[in-house]
């Protein structure tokens, strides 16, 4: 991915700015106000990477505010000896400050805010429960102390899992391969199973010669003159009699490739 940092001043002003910088010993008196001028020059890129995170729910101006302060650990960070230009120290860095931000402050799922306000509810409760009955308490103890149902504390834990899901690039092992990979893909076994099963009802409704014809040729893997030396007709009969059968198992069977 290649983003330019679009700046006040020029992309190439913006990297003397940082290079400037970086060249100084900590502590310099002329650092801090580099420091500064570095990160205003900067502040697009923040701005252009926040608003990558829009319409997830959190305002645009918060988005902006996480990731300037992404942009403000990746000045103070970066270390120019060790090769890498500053834009691609800070991306990772603005980006991981705006994910983290997702992960730590918001819900994974969108849930109502009832459902939200009932999770700090119970949570509040479990912690208090916790400490005065000095074991983990049970959903009748925490109905009772917040004055609730049953039903509604377990609603409640069951909404609070959507706080929090687990990415699918997490490894399942080190090293080994990630979560998605281990999810199912579409099976087309289970559509030839289904239409094997619905082949039985269908096969029924030929007549017996018909069945014959058909089972001769699938199943038994015959040739039309084959079969048509087994049936005592002509291969050309057998070729209208299949075709027929064929027919009449699509319409059987909704229309499926037979």
């Amino acid at each position: 991915m290649t983003v330019i940092a679009p700046t006040a001043t020029s992309a190439d002003r913006a990297g003397e700015l940082i290079a400037a910088m970086a060249a100084l010993p900590v502590g310099h008196p002329s650092r801090r106000r580099l420091r500064d001028r570095v990160i205003e020059a900067w502040l697009p890129l923040a701005r252009h990477l926040s608003s990558r995170y829009a319409n997830r729910g959190e305002p645009r101006d918060d988005l902006y505010q996480v990731a300037v302060l992404g942009l403000i650990k990746a000045v103070d960070r970066f270390d120019a000896e060790r090769g890498v230009d500053f834009a691609g120290f800070a991306i990772p860095t603005i980006v991981g400050e705006l994910k983290r931000h997702f992960r730590d402050k918001t819900w994974s799922v969108r849930v109502p805010r009832r459902l939200q306000e009932l999770r700090l509810a119970i949570t509040g409760a479990n912690n208090t429960l916790t400490h005065t009955l000095g074991r983990s308490p049970k959903v009748a103890d925490i109905a009772g102390y917040l004055g609730i149902s049953e039903d509604d504390v377990i609603e409640g834990l069951e909404g609070a899992r959507a706080y929090n899901s687990t990415s699918l690039s997490t490894p399942t092992v080190e090293g080994g391969t990630e979560l998605g990979d281990t999810l199912g893909g579409e099976d087309a076994g289970y559509e030839l199973a289904e239409l094997r099963i619905a082949l039985g009802p269908a096969m029924a409704g030929l007549d017996e010669r018909e069945q014959k014809i058909i089972s001769l040729r699938f199943y038994g893997n015959l040739t039309q003159q084959q079969i048509a030396e087994q049936v005592g007709v002509s291969q050309m009969h057998v070729s209208r009699l299949l075709t027929r059968a064929l027919i009449k198992l699509r319409q059987e069977l909704g229309g499926a490739d037979v």
